[in-house]
C-alpha cells in the first residue's frame, strides 16, 4: 500500500492538492538560471585551467576586468572641458564637466593584453609556431576597423557578438593545436587596434575623448575571454 505526500493549499472554502513533484519541478525551473551560470562559470575556470591559469586567478581575473572596466588610466595630457547637455527634449539644457584626451582602459586593455602577453609566451615556450597570432589579430583589426563606429559624444562603437566569434572561427583554421590562446591574443590585440586605436584620431580631432579598450568596445573583449576560455574548456 503506496503512501502519496501532498501538500494543502487552502484559499476560502476550497481545499487544493499539490503534488511534493511539482513543487520540486517549480523549484527546479527557479533555480535554473542559478543552475546555468554555476556550470557555466565552471566551464570557464576549467577552461582557462587548460591554459595555465588556476580557477582562483580566473576569477580575479574577470573581477579585474569587470571592476577595472570603470578605470581609464589617461595618457598625455587631457583637457577638462564644460559641455551643456540636452534634457527633457532639449527644452533645457544642464552644464557638465567632459573631458578631451586620449586614456587606457584597466579591465578593457591592460588586464586583457597582459593576459595575452602571458598566453603567447606559453605557447611560444612550448614550441609553437607564432604566426598564426599574427595572422589572426590582421583579420580581426581589418574586421573591427570595418565594422567600427565613431559616434559624436559617445565614441567610438563596435558589434559586440561578431569580432569574439571570428575570432573563434579564425582560431580554429589557423591554430587548431591551440585554438584558445589564438582566440584571446587574435580578439583582443585586433579589437584594441583596429576599433580603437584607428580610430582614434578622427575621435581627437572631433575634440572627444578616446578610451582604449572603454566602453565602446569593452563588452566586444569581455566576450573574447569567455569564448576562448569556452573553446579551452570543450
Amino acid at each position: 500500500m503506496g503512501v502519496q505526500l501532498n501538500t494543502n493549499i487552502v484559499t476560502g472554502n476550497n481545499m487544493f492538492f499539490l503534488p511534493i513533484g511539482c513543487l520540486i519541478f517549480v523549484l527546479f525551473i527557479l533555480f535554473l538560471p542559478v543552475l546555468f551560470l554555476l556550470g557555466y562559470f565552471q566551464i570557464i575556470t576549467l577552461g582557462f585551467e587548460k591554459l595555465g591559469v588556476s580557477p582562483e586567478s580566473t576569477l580575479i581575473l574577470f573581477l579585474l576586468i569587470l571592476v577595472g572596466s570603470a578605470i581609464n588610466i589617461p595618457i598625455g595630457k587631457q583637457r577638462i572641458m564644460y559641455v551643456e547637455e540636452s534634457r527633457f527634449f532639449g527644452l533645457w539644457k544642464t552644464p557638465k564637466i567632459g573631458a578631451q584626451g586620449l586614456a587606457i582602459n584597466l579591465g578593457g586593455a591592460i588586464v586583457p593584453i597582459i593576459v595575452s602577453l602571458y598566453f603567447i609566451f606559453s605557447v611560444f615556450k612550448l614550441g609553437f609556431d607564432l604566426e598564426p597570432f599574427l595572422w589572426a589579430t590582421l583579420l580581426i583589426a581589418v574586421i573591427s576597423k570595418s565594422l567600427a563606429r565613431v559616434v559624436p559624444g559617445v565614441g567610438i562603437t563596435l558589434p559586440v557578438f561578431i569580432p569574439p566569434i571570428l575570432s573563434a572561427v579564425f582560431a580554429l583554421m589557423l591554430a587548431p593545436e591551440y585554438p584558445a590562446a589564438c582566440a584571446f591574443v587574435a580578439g583582443t590585440f585586433g579589437v584594441l587596434l583596429g576599433a580603437d586605436v584607428l580610430n582614434s584620431g578622427r575621435v581627437l580631432k572631433q575634440g572627444g575623448f578616446v578610451s582604449i579598450g572603454g566602453a565602446g568596445v569593452f563588452d566586444g573583449i569581455f566576450l573574447v575571454g569567455i569564448i576562448s576560455a569556452l573553446l579551452a574548456g570543450f
